[in-house]
């Protein structure tokens, strides 16, 4: 049972870094950004990409994923959300036209495939990452098995749940950000760019989504559709939680990531999706907004 919450942890930690960028995106902007997943993709194709050329392993990977996904979230904000504000449908159906472009550019190459161009590592087959060697021997404490990499990975989770939450309360721009979740009119009017901080945050949301997919390459097999479901495991989180509210991220992404783990432990994988989604509708209809909210006048 002690590995199973183990696991469980893990599986929440990955839906914490989805569900962050997805939160403040969604709670400052109003948009649904379904390309979400996708970035997450872009994020463990980085990491292939960079060990396949650059001789990166996954830690390295890091940093360059979140830059790389950060750069085209900010020139996705540019090109395509900045011209839909205030039209949620319309960034939902531009965002979901998004992430079939990524998937479809993996898939062929970036195009480079019609010139007879291939590069090693993209394209429609499934691709897989090769872990350092110290995050591959568990070791045991008592009774417990410890696996290093799921590990690294809840740490990773944490590091970055605080450092987003730094930047949300004890920084300006993150005072601007939670200013503009509240009232995006009269934060303008007191000076503030929303543009500006909203494409910071757009950029930041799809440079955690980065990250998310590196810790995911490390265990899951990378191709170009992985990021499909990952948009609607990180939606739930949102709604659980509540829209733009870092702690509510925090605990939904723990409820669910356990509830999954300790279902598929006595059953499977299967009937623990279904338990989730039955945990989720109840949580909504008990509480329409989430667990923790904004409350308003």
């Amino acid at each position: 049972m002690l590995d199973t919450v183990f696991i469980g942890l893990s599986i929440g930690s990955i839906l914490l870094l989805v569900a962050l960028g997805l939160s403040i995106v969604y709670g400052s902007m109003g948009v649904i950004n379904m390309a979400h997943g996708e970035l997450v993709m872009m994020g463990a194709y980085t990491t292939v990409i960079a060990q396949t050329y650059l001789g990166f392993n996954l830690f390295a990977a890091i940093p360059l994923a979140f830059i790389v996904c950060a750069g085209l979230g900010l020139l996705i904000e540019r090109l395509v959300i900045r011209r839909l504000y205030n039209r949620l449908f319309d960034t939902l159906l531009a965002t979901w036209g998004v992430a079939i472009l990524l998937q479809q550019a993996i898939r062929l190459e970036f195009g480079l495939s019609f010139f007879g161009i291939h590069i090693e590592g993209l394209g429609p087959g499934l691709q897989s990452v090769t872990l350092p060697e110290i995050m591959t021997e568990s070791f045991t404490v008592g009774e417990f098995v410890i696996q290093p990499y799921r590990t690294f990975i809840i740490l990773v989770s944490a590091l970055l749940a605080v450092l987003t939450w730094f930047l949300m309360y004890r920084t300006r721009i993150g005072q601007q950000v939670r200013a503009i979740m509240r009232n995006p009119d009269m934060a303008a009017a007191c000076g503030i760019d929303v543009k500006k901080v909203n494409a910071l945050t757009f950029a930041y949301g799809a440079g955690l989504a980065g990250v998310a997919g590196v810790m995911m390459s490390g265990f899951k097999t990378v191709m170009p559709d992985m990021g499909s479901s990952l948009v609607v495991d990180g939606f739930l989180v949102v709604v659980v939680g509540g829209v733009g509210s870092l702690v509510g991220s925090i605990v939904a992404s723990g409820i669910l990531g356990q509830l999954n783990g300790v279902v598929a432990f006595f059953s499977n994988d299967i009937i623990a999706r279904a338990v989730v989604f039955a945990a989720v509708i109840a949580i909504i209809i008990w509480r329409p907004r989430g667990l923790f909210n904004y409350k308003g006048r």
